[in-house]
Parts: C-alpha cells; structure tokens; sequence
C-alpha cells in the first residue's frame, strides 16, 4: 500500500511540475506579448538574424516577328571576396603575383602592384567583403572565376558573387523602335514594356536566409525557396528590316531638311499589323532620337484629311469624280475669309485632278456646297471613321483627337470649308494610316496592333488574331473613284516624283500650317506627310510618313520632304517581297548557288548523320570538331562537305549551333558575346548579315 501512495505522490508532483510550467511558459508569452512585444517589433531588420530574401522572377524578352531579340533581361554581377575564409596562406602568397596581374589585365582600373598592395591588405586584416568589381557582363564575371585562388570556389577561395538582371536594348538597335517596344524601370514602364507588364513580369520567389552573428554573411536556408515564376516573352508584329529602313529613311531626309520630329508608320494592310513604328525628335545637340512617340499625337492633317472629305461626298452620292469643279483660280472667300491654294491658277476641272492637284479651295468648296446647311452630317462620317475615339492600338498614353461639331464653342460659319481640308480639328498620323489602310483593304477596317504572340519556354500559348473594326467604310461605286484619284496623285500629280518603273503606288500629299503648344500659324513651321499604299492593284502595304519643319523651312511640302521616305521604305518592302540581293545574306550563306545548303554542324555530327542513312561521306582533312557546309547537287545527287566559309564583316547565322561553335564564330569576327538561358543558340539580337562593329555586344538566346 506504501508503494502505491508513493507512486501516486510522485505522479501528482510531476503532474504539477508540468502544469506550473506551462503556466509559466503562457504567463511570459503574454508577458513579452503586452509589455515587450511593442519594442520587439521595431528592431530593424538588420538587427534580425533571420530574413526573408525576395527571388526575382526573370523578365520576358521581346521579339521581332522575324525572331529577333527587341529586349532582354541580362545577368549583371557584383563580385567580392571574402579573405576570412582563405586560410592556406601558401596558396595565397604562391598565387597573389599572377591574381594581381590578372585583375590588372581585366578591369585596367589599377596597376598590378596597386592590387598587389590591396590584396595583401585585405587578406591581412581578413577582410570578409573585398569589393572586386560591380555590375560586371557575364564574360567578365566568367573569367573572374576561373582565376587563381577564385577558382576554389566560395568555401576555399572567398569569392561571392551576387547577380541581378538589367534590362537591355540589344545593340546596335538599342535605340530602334524604342518608343513601341519601351524602357524598363521600376517605377516606370513605357511602350510595350508597359502594356504587356502582365506578360513580361512574372512572379517573384522567396526564400529563408540566416546569420549567426551581426557582423557574419547572411548564408541561404536550404529546402525554404518557393522558385519565381518567370515571365512569358511577347513576339510583336515589327518586322526588323521595315523598321531599320524606316529609321534610317526617315533620318536621312530630316537631317537633310532639318526638321523637328518625324515618324514613320508601315501596317499590313490585310490585318492591321504595324511591321515598323519610327519616330525622331530632334535633341538639343542637334541629334536625332526616339523621344516621343508622334505617331500617336493628333496634330491638324492638312490635305491628306481630303480623303474623308471626298469619301464622305462620295457615300453620300453627291458628286462623281468626272463632274467638274471651279477652284476659281485658286482663291475662294467664305464669309470674308479666303482659302487658297499653294499654287494659283487653277479653275475648272475634274473633281479627280482636284484631288491630284491638292486644291484647297475645290474641296473647300465642294464640301460647303453640299453640307453647308447640313454640318453635322459631314461630321457624323468622321464618327462613323472612328475619329472622335483613339485608334485603339495597343500601346500606352495615346492621345484623344480633337473633334468640335456644330455645338462646340470652337464652331463658327468657315469651320466646315476648312475642316475639309484637315485643318480645326486634330487627328493622329496612326489614325490618317488606319483610313488609307481601309481603303487599301477594300474598305474594310482593321485595328492596328503590335502584339503578334505570347510565348512561354518556346511554346506559343497566346495569338493574337486581326480585329475588324468595320467591315466596309465605302458605299457601292466609292471604292473604285478614290482609287482613281489617289492613283492620278502618283501619276500626274503632286507626287509625281516618287512613281517607280517596278510598282505602283497609290496615296496622297499633304502639307499644313502647325499651331500647337505656343506654335502660331505666324510662325511658318509646317507639317509635310504622304498617306499611300503599294502595290496599288493589290496593296500589301499602307506607310504613313508625317515630319514637322522648323519656323520658316524653304522646304515643307509633303511631296518634298515626306514622300521621299515613302519611296525609301517602299523600295525595300519591294526588294524583300519581290526583288533579289546579289550580296550575300549572312556571312554563311550565298544567293545565286547552284547547291542547296544544308544546316550547319560539325564535321564529327554530319559524318553520324550520313552513317545513319548510308552515306559514307567522311569529311576530308582534320575536321571532325569544326563547323562544315553540307551540300548536294540535286542532278548527280553528290554530296559534298567543306569548313563554312566565313564572309568577312559579316554576321554570321548562328541559329540552332551549341554555345561553344556560336561563341568561337562570334568573337572570331570581333563580336562580344552575352548568353540568356541554356541550351542551343535559338536567336541572336544582331540578325544576319549585319556589318560586323568591332567590339560590338551581340546577345545568344539559348533555349
């Protein structure tokens, strides 16, 4: 019986033991909850030993629709060395001569006896974060690690490295197109960069990190990373040649007539694709850039705006294009106030040569005599055009037009006459190229847009289709009319000049006074533009080109300093579509060959290949690990291989190679080479056939 009273006592105890201490261990929870839980809350995190690191999500790239990279998100690093951990003291003092010299040869910041110097200083004082270099590329920070000492890695050799990625236009058309594809920061997103954030971004990742003291590296938690999701990369509808010409057409003329701005628009007029967006401003020290994105500003259209006058007339059946029409020299007055021609002498004719002739006053007049009492019906074919809402392209901070009807407080009895000739109200240079664009189309109306897909690891998991917008803007017997006047244009009228003896072009001149943003009419600053789209018998494509001179320019016609561009960028669409290059179109390939190439790989590849289907054809001579020409006669079905032959100064096509073969071409041509991602080269950021610039970045997509 004493044994079970004593059992039973000792239960009891340490029954109350445990409870005691629970009780004590709730009392001080809410001790430190009420009285010091305040305090504790405020501690920095830096005085915390244990954080949560965010993992940044890669940023999608963006691509042209000839698979060219347009943006790309690229590994920069910031490399230290930590002396605390290097304690074999002979590897040090046996390696510090050629580290010091290696240092020096890289970064040519300091002689080798100055790093020498700090080397030794900070291996001394064991110093835990000895900076080495910032924000380096990647063939930079791979060639830091193979150094001596580095090489042993962050246990045995101190190096510490931290990556961070850096957006970047890849050069050399880092300034191409900018305004559409945009800048990335983080507090401020522009163009596409912006649009399709939601794309692009991804989501970011996190992970546990811990220190064991105040002055010690926070070090990663194992098995506590929840992996960022990277983002998806868009495909645009920019085809890389238009834009280059559209570019470099459009500078070349405003630098020649130095204008202000300029843009240049190329759409596709089947969808409604714009294959090149180019616009330039004119910078303080007298450089040309892409500073603002004018194709999306409404500015008063001058005559290319003759197109709504006569398609409305048109629609509504009021004329034909054969009646006849009395400019009246030139000079017609409406209620004391005179519109005029750009050049007098012009009376009666048809309603087609007014057209080709720009006649100010024919149009003026034509459109009060038949909507005069009526305004407001010509204004409703301008909403039912679209005009009083933005195009609708996809691309940020479009601007709204500028509109004003009979009940606006701007309206006064000559705003009609001179509406019809595109001045009073303000539409952009995107929305003139949508309306040429209709008619090209046959009348049917699409919406621009940039955005052509949206991939994820290669794999399309989003296309975007055509909108159609209207499905004819044109009544029956229209189309046919302003097709014969925006013809006579080209062919005997003020864009006479541009007419090409390999296609035909349709369109129109336009030149207007500018008064916006402290620009009076007084100050003689015009905006020239040519509206037109080629072939005309079966268009494919609308280009809309809208430059502004400065005050008092000699040369401000359309037809001058606006058409010119036209025909530049036409040329080329023509070469690329119908015509031939005698030149070679990379430095691996060459038109006008009686061979079919073949992809290439290395001499060791195709002899496996040709083993696998029983052609026993041995590469001659050493070249099993060098790159080869495949080619076969399609009459005696001979197969030959030969080293690739490398045009010099050009850029070689390095699609589907293994990294090692694409960098050694590359940088054997005087290219430096950045990597995105693992695998086989899937694009590269300079296209083929480009001019090789000595030292220039040219970035591998691997995948």
């Amino acid at each position: 019986m004493d044994v079970r009273k004593n059992i039973r006592l000792r239960v009891y105890i340490a029954f109350t033991g445990i409870c005691l201490f629970g009780l004590a261990i709730i009392v001080k929870a809410a001790m430190i909850q009420t009285f010091e839980g305040k305090k504790l809350r405020t501690i920095p995190t830096s005085e915390s030993h244990i954080r949560f690191d965010t993992l940044i999500a890669e940023r999608g790239s963006i691509y042209s629709e000839d698979g060219v990279l347009l943006s790309t998100s690229i590994p920069v690093f910031d490399v230290y060395l930590d002396f605390s951990v290097i304690r074999d003291t002979a590897l040090f003092n046996h390696n510090l001569d050629s580290l010091s010299d290696c240092l020096s040869s890289i970064f040519t910041d300091k002689s080798s006896d100055q790093y020498k110097k700090e080397l030794i200083q900070a291996y001394n004082d064991e110093e835990d974060r000895y900076h080495v270099g910032k924000k380096l590329q990647f063939n930079q920070y791979d060639l830091l690690r193979n150094l001596p000492i580095f090489r042993k890695g962050k246990g045995f050799g101190g190096i510490i490295e931290t990556s961070k990625s850096k957006r970047s236009l890849p050069s050399p058309y880092d300034k191409i197109g900018f305004c559409a594809v945009g800048s990335f920061r983080d507090s401020n997103k522009t163009g596409l960069e912006s649009q399709y954030d939601k794309y692009l971004s991804g989501i970011n990742g996190r992970r546990l990190s811990q220190k064991q003291n105040l002055n010690s590296q926070w070090r990663a938690l194992e098995g506590t990373e929840i992996e960022p999701q990277n983002g998806k990369d868009i495909v645009t509808t920019i085809d890389l040649n238009l834009q280059n010409v559209a570019e470099d057409s459009l500078m070349s003329v405003m630098k020649k007539f130095d204008c202000i701005r300029g843009t240049c628009i190329v759409m596709e007029v089947k969808t409604g694709k714009i294959k090149a967006l180019a616009n330039l401003g004119l910078q303080k020290d007298g450089s040309y850039l892409e500073d603002y994105n004018y194709a999306l500003y409404p500015t008063e259209p001058g005559s290319t705006f003759k197109l709504v006058t006569l398609l409305s007339l048109l629609n509504d059946r009021k004329i034909n294009v054969n009646d006849t029409v009395d400019a009246e020299g030139g000079v017609i007055f409406f209620k004391g106030q005179a519109m005029k021609d750009s050049h007098l002498g012009l009376h009666k004719m048809p309603i087609w040569k007014a057209f080709a002739e720009s006649s100010n006053a024919a149009f003026a007049k034509l459109a009060n005599n038949n909507y005069g009492d009526k305004p407001r019906k010509f204004i409703d074919h301008m909403v039912k055009l679209g005009l009083n809402n933005t195009s609708g392209i996809d691309l940020p901070k479009e601007l709204k037009p500028k509109l004003i009807t009979p009940d606006s407080s701007g309206w006064n009895p000559t705003s009609l006459p001179w509406m019809a000739t595109g001045y009073v109200m303000k539409i952009s240079p995107m929305q003139t190229c949508m309306i040429y664009n209709a008619i090209a189309n046959k009348g049917k109306m699409m919406k621009p847009y940039l955005l052509s897909s949206v991939k994820e690891y290669g794999r399309v998991i989003k296309t975007v289709e055509p909108t159609v917008l209207a499905e004819n803007i044109t009544e029956s017997g229209a189309y046919d009319q302003i097709m014969k006047c925006l013809k006579a244009v080209v062919t005997n009228g003020t864009a006479h000049d541009i007419q090409s003896p390999y296609y035909t072009i349709a369109g129109k001149t336009g030149t207007a006074k500018v008064a916006d943003k402290g620009i009076t009419y007084n100050d003689k600053v015009y905006q020239g533009s040519f509206v037109g789209f080629i072939p005309a018998e079966e268009p494919k494509y609308t280009i809309c080109v809208v430059l502004r001179t400065k005050p008092n320019s000699k040369n401000y016609y359309g037809s001058l300093i606006a058409a010119p561009v036209f025909r530049k960028v036409a040329d080329k669409i023509f070469s690329l579509n119908m015509g031939g290059w005698d030149d070679p179109l990379d430095s691996l390939s060459k038109i006008k060959s009686n061979t079919i190439p073949a992809k290439l790989a290395t001499g060791r590849a195709y002899e496996i290949l040709l083993n696998g289907i029983q052609k026993h054809k041995a590469p001659t001579g050493d070249y099993m690990d060098v790159l080869m020409h495949l080619t076969t006669d399609s009459i005696s079905k001979h197969i030959a291989m030969q080293p690739a032959k490398l045009y010099k100064n050009l850029v070689p096509d390095v699609s589907g190679m293994g990294l090692k073969d694409a960098v050694y071409m590359l940088e054997s041509g005087g290219l430096r080479v950045q990597v995105v991602g693992k695998g086989k080269v899937q694009s590269q950021s300079i296209p083929p056939g480009a001019k090789i610039i000595k030292g220039q970045n040219i970035i591998l997509q691997l995948s």
